[in-house]
C-alpha cells in the first residue's frame, strides 16, 4: 500500500484532476454520441477542451509541472482524440466519410508520435510542443465549426497543421537519446544538440 502513496499523492493535484476529467468524460462523450445526442456531445466536448487548456495553465500557475502530469496529459490527449474520432463517425457518418482523408490525417497525427515513442523508448512521449498546442487549438476550433454546421475548410487546414506537428514530434523522438517531457520545439532539440 505504501508503494501506491506517491502515485495517489501526485494524482491529487489541481492540474492532474483537471486532466483526469478527460478520462471521466470519455464514456460520457461515447454515450451521447451513441444515443445521437449531438448537442450534449458538443457541450461536453467543450468542457473537455476547456479542461485541456486549464490543466497546463494550472500546472504552471501552481508550480506543479511534473513528469507524471505531462505523461497523464499525453494519455488523456490520446484518449480524447480517439474518442472524438469514434463519436464523430457515430454522429456524422456522412461527413466523416466525405472528409475521410483529412480525418485520417488528424487521427494518424494523434497515433504516430506516441507509437514512435513506444517503439524507441518503450513509453508514450509527452513533449507538448508549441506546434502540437497550436494544432490542438486549430483542430478544436475546426471541429466546433464543423459540428455546428459550418464549412469544412478549417478542418482541412487543421489536418495539415496536425500532420506538421506530428512530423515534428516524430523527428524529436528520432533525435533524442532518451525520453523528455515538455520539449518546446524541434528547434530547441537541435540547439541543445549543437551546444
Amino acid at each position: 500500500m505504501n508503494g501506491n502513496q506517491p502515485f495517489f499523492r501526485s494524482l491529487w493535484t489541481l492540474p492532474n484532476l483537471l486532466t483526469c476529467f478527460r478520462f471521466v468524460a470519455a464514456p460520457g462523450l461515447l454515450a451521447f454520441a451513441w444515443s445521437g445526442h449531438d448537442r450534449a456531445f458538443i457541450s461536453l466536448l467543450a468542457l473537455v477542451f476547456l479542461s485541456d487548456v486549464l490543466d497546463g495553465f494550472a500546472a504552471r500557475l501552481t508550480g506543479q509541472v511534473t513528469e507524471f502530469g505531462a505523461t497523464l496529459d499525453s494519455f488523456a490527449d490520446l484518449l480524447t482524440y480517439m474518442t472524438i474520432a469514434v463519436c464523430s463517425f457515430w454522429l456524422w457518418p456522412d461527413l466523416v466519410m466525405r472528409e475521410w482523408l483529412y480525418v485520417l490525417m488528424i487521427v494518424g497525427s494523434c497515433i504516430a508520435p506516441p507509437a514512435a515513442g513506444m517503439i524507441k523508448f518503450g513509453r508514450l512521449t509527452s513533449y507538448h510542443t508549441w506546434l502540437v498546442k497550436a494544432a490542438a487549438v486549430v483542430v478544436g476550433v475546426s471541429l466546433f465549426i464543423l459540428f455546428l454546421g459550418g464549412t469544412v475548410w478549417p478542418l482541412r487546414i487543421a489536418a495539415f497543421v496536425s500532420l506538421t506537428a506530428a512530423l515534428e514530434e516524430i523527428t524529436i523522438t528520432l533525435l533524442l537519446p532518451s525520453p523528455e517531457s515538455n520539449v518546446r520545439s524541434l528547434w530547441n532539440v537541435l540547439q541543445k544538440r549543437q551546444s
